[in-house]
């Protein structure tokens, strides 16, 4: 190989490389092995982390907005010709009832306007009971409009049946509650709400949400059909939204509410318990690439140590022939960084290989990939320019221990 037009360290470096083939072989392979973990680790945990946040978010909104809770506040007062206060009281909770949003309009005017909003909607929902002959159910009667809301939630890959086009008697069903009533798509529902009204409205189509409770109560119809049945014209009870960043939903709800008269909940609160087992999943993921990571720099700097012990005539002559510490430090680096760099893309391609096969092999029941698998592009790059820089790192205590070696004492041994 011509290595005429390299600089002096470099091809020195190089030289060093190959003559030390089955040392370089080995620490190339060890490389490549952590880099391959790193990738694979981090790409499959990635995309279970991104299977379970999409069948939990995948039905509902990153952040709701609520009436706060009603609440009754007792009386401390005195009793009448006494001085002292009443004590005993007995206060109970008050009935929560179906109310409007105060002026929920302006609320979504100036939630849309935040700049980490993605989507806002507004929702009409309450209870109600569905007849059909002789059978009834009872049901949360959701009021939605569609050109927003179908954003929140894709109906896309939920609907098995029928058509997401709602008309002012159109109702969208769920699976089990159209089993259990022996319906379908074109068939009339009678719905009466505890307000006294009632409506007949046509099944437009059948979904299917992943959860048999969902499917036996949730139905969706336009918004005005809602506040109808429920008794709220021009209301709305709560106002779905959705967020870019998904991580900083509580945040963005905390100050939703600091700004307004009403609850935020996000998904963050309400499922404490998936957070935390999603948190715990990436905080497994980050301590599994640093002890890779740190595995792989002891190995660089054990291999270059041993060099720099056997090579040491070879630097003395090299510094009695005039090369400064600097160039000898620089040659050092040079194979720390050449040995991160091609361990680096050797194990990105196993990485990938490895991805590919467990897409193939992990499957479902059914034939389906267990989950889906992305193949990020930055996640090599990551992967190679960190392999890169750990093995400069780990090059640095024994290219210093090399540059400082005396020509004189190195020579002799």
């Amino acid at each position: 190989m011509r290595t005429a037009w390299l600089p002096f360290e470099w091809i020195v470096a190089l030289r060093f490389l190959r003559e030390g083939r089955l040392q370089t072989l080995f620490i190339i392979s060890g490389i490549a092995i952590g880099v391959a973990v790193i990738v694979f680790m981090s790409a499959l945990l990635a995309g279970l982390q991104g299977n379970f946040i999409r069948r939990v978010l995948s039905a509902q909104s990153h952040i709701q907005l609520l009436l706060p809770q009603q609440v009754t506040r007792p009386l401390r007062g005195a009793a009448p010709g006494s001085s002292a206060p009443i004590e005993g009281a007995i206060v109970q909770p008050p009935l929560q009832q179906t109310k409007s949003i105060n002026q929920w309009q302006a609320l979504v005017e100036q939630t849309r306007r935040m700049p980490e909003v993605k989507v806002v909607s507004p929702v009409t929902s309450g209870p109600a009971l569905v007849l059909r002959g002789s059978a009834t159910r009872a049901v949360t009667v959701t009021g939605i409009e569609s050109e927003t809301y179908f954003r929140i939630v894709d109906f896309s890959d939920k609907l098995l049946r029928g058509s997401l086009r709602l008309g002012g008697a159109d109702v969208l069903v769920g699976t089990e509650l159209a089993h259990d009533l022996g319906v379908d798509v074109g068939d009339k529902l009678h719905i009466t709400t505890a307000q006294g009204a009632s409506s007949v409205l046509t099944i437009a189509g059948v979904f299917d949400l992943g959860n048999r409770g969902a499917n036996q109560r949730m139905t969706f119809t336009t918004l005005h059909t809602a506040q109808n049945l429920l008794d709220l014209p021009g209301g709305v009870t709560s106002i779905e939204v959705t967020v870019h960043d998904i991580y900083a939903a509580e945040r963005i709800a905390q100050r939703i509410a600091a700004a307004s008269d009403v609850q935020a909940d996000s998904w963050i609160k309400n499922s404490a318990q998936f957070f935390s087992a999603v948190s715990a999943q990436s905080t497994a993921n980050t301590a599994i690439r640093f002890f890779v990571g740190l595995s792989v720099a002891f190995g660089i700097a054990s291999v270059l140590v041993v060099s720099v012990v056997q090579r040491s005539r070879e630097i003395g002559i090299l510094r009695a022939m005039g090369i400064s510490q600097g160039q000898i430090l620089r040659l050092f680096l040079i194979q720390g960084g050449l040995l991160g760099m091609a361990g680096s893309v050797l194990g990105c391609g196993i990485g990938a290989l490895g991805l590919v096969g467990w897409q193939r092999l992990a499957r479902n029941a059914d034939g389906t990939p267990l989950f889906a698998l992305a193949f990020d592009a930055n996640l090599f790059y990551l992967a190679l320019l960190l392999a890169t820089l750990t093995g400069l790192l780990a090059a640095f205590a024994p290219a210093l221990r090399a540059a400082r070696l005396d020509p004189v004492v190195a020579i002799r041994g």
